[in-house]
Parts: C-alpha cells; sequence; structure tokens
C-alpha cells in the first residue's frame, strides 16, 4: 500500500514537472510615426513654383506685395520673390514648410491675383482645399465680332456691374471679366453653375430668364449641401 502511494506521488510530481507554465505574450509597442514634412517628401530636395507677371499686373502687385508675401512666408511656410528681371513670382519650399500642397496652393494664389480678383477672394484658396479657377473666352462659346461682342460683354456685367454681382452671390463665386477672358474662382459645382449662366447670356438669353434659372439652381445647390 505504501509503496503504491509513492509511485503515485512521484507520477503526479512527474507531471507537474512536465507541463509548462503558462505566460500571456506581451505584443510589442505600436511605433508611431509622425507626419512627414514636405521637405522629407520630396526626398529632401526643395521644390519650385514659377507664376508669369505680365506687364499690366506690375503695379498691381507692387502696391499688394505685403499682402501677399505675409500669408505665403508667414502662414505656408513658402519662401516668395519677384524676379524683376524674367518677370516672374518664384515660390520654393523650405525645410518647415508643414504641407505638401502648400507650394500648389500658392502659386495659384497669386495666379489668381495676377488673373484680377482681389486679395480677400484669392486668398481663400490658400484657406480652403475645394476652390478652383476656371477661365474661358467669349469665342469658346459662341464666335462674336464687333458690336455683338462688345453687346456680349455689356451683358455678362450689366448695368454698373449689376447681372455679374447677382451672379457672383447666387452660385457663391467670384467673376473676372477680363476684356473677351473670363475667369471664375469658386467651388467645382457653384462654377459649374455660373458657367452655365454666363454661356447662356453670351448666347443671348435674357437677364431675367437668367435670374430665374440661377435661383432654382442655387435653391437645389442649397437643398444638396
Amino acid at each position: 500500500m505504501h509503496s503504491i502511494n509513492s509511485s503515485m506521488t512521484n507520477m503526479h510530481s512527474q507531471s507537474t514537472m512536465a507541463r509548462p507554465h503558462s505566460t500571456a505574450l506581451v505584443p510589442p509597442p505600436k511605433p508611431e510615426f509622425g507626419p512627414l514634412s514636405a521637405h522629407e517628401m520630396g526626398g529632401g530636395k526643395f521644390q519650385f513654383r514659377k507664376v508669369f507677371v505680365p506687364a499690366h499686373r506690375y503695379t498691381p502687385i507692387k502696391e499688394h506685395w505685403m499682402e501677399i508675401y505675409t500669408p505665403i512666408f508667414e502662414q505656408m511656410k513658402i519662401d516668395i520673390c519677384m524676379n524683376l528681371k524674367a518677370r516672374k513670382v518664384e515660390l520654393k519650399t523650405r525645410k518647415d514648410t508643414p504641407d505638401a500642397g502648400a507650394l500648389q496652393k500658392c502659386a495659384d494664389f497669386v495666379h489668381a491675383f495676377i488673373l484680377g480678383f482681389d486679395i480677400q477672394d484669392a486668398i481663400a484658396l490658400l484657406r480652403l482645399d475645394d476652390l478652383y479657377v476656371e477661365s474661358f473666352e467669349i469665342k469658346d462659346v459662341k464666335t462674336l465680332k464687333g458690336e455683338h461682342l462688345s453687346r456680349a460683354i455689356g451683358r455678362l456685367s450689366g448695368k454698373a456691374g449689376k447681372t455679374k454681382f447677382a451672379i457672383e452671390n447666387s452660385t457663391r463665386t467670384r467673376v473676372v471679366i477680363a476684356d473677351t477672358r473670363i475667369h471664375i474662382l469658386g467651388s467645382f459645382a457653384n462654377i459649374q453653375v455660373a458657367r452655365d449662366a454666363l454661356c447662356s447670356l453670351i448666347l443671348g438669353s435674357p437677364a431675367g430668364k437668367v435670374y430665374s434659372k440661377l435661383r432654382t439652381v442655387s435653391s437645389r445647390l442649397a437643398e444638396k449641401f
């Protein structure tokens, strides 16, 4: 009897020794990577943009230079200078440029001002991501010459700019009419509505008909967004 008990005790001790202790596996800590700067995303190389300045925009850009320079250099962290010999505004990223798309935004901002948009309107390109500038000519819609072209431009502006302001307010865009060229600043959907209204005026539609259509389309846009 004593031998049986001793043998069972030995078997229990052996099984206890053979059984491995279960230890919970602790996963390694999750690595944390900070966002790459624009300089690092460019492979450690500086990126450049150049915007041509026509002669008739020299005076406006000189008068508003500090209003252009300050947000680009201080907020967007982009170097900017005016190359008088090449007649271009030159932009360059810095090591502390936080956003990879900042350079293109600054180039679009300068280009919008050169096209004729006000500083207060063009600076929205730096703050918002879904704004664009679209340009087209009157001859792209309809071939007009002489007095017919002059009357079309007059229909686009209206008396004291009334028609242009109505289109801007209804579509939440900004429109610049530079001779026979038209520039529109806004979101993609709003630009499309404003362009359709301007094309209708070029084709000869009366302003009252365009206004009523604008009210309908703008109310649908407001419900959609």
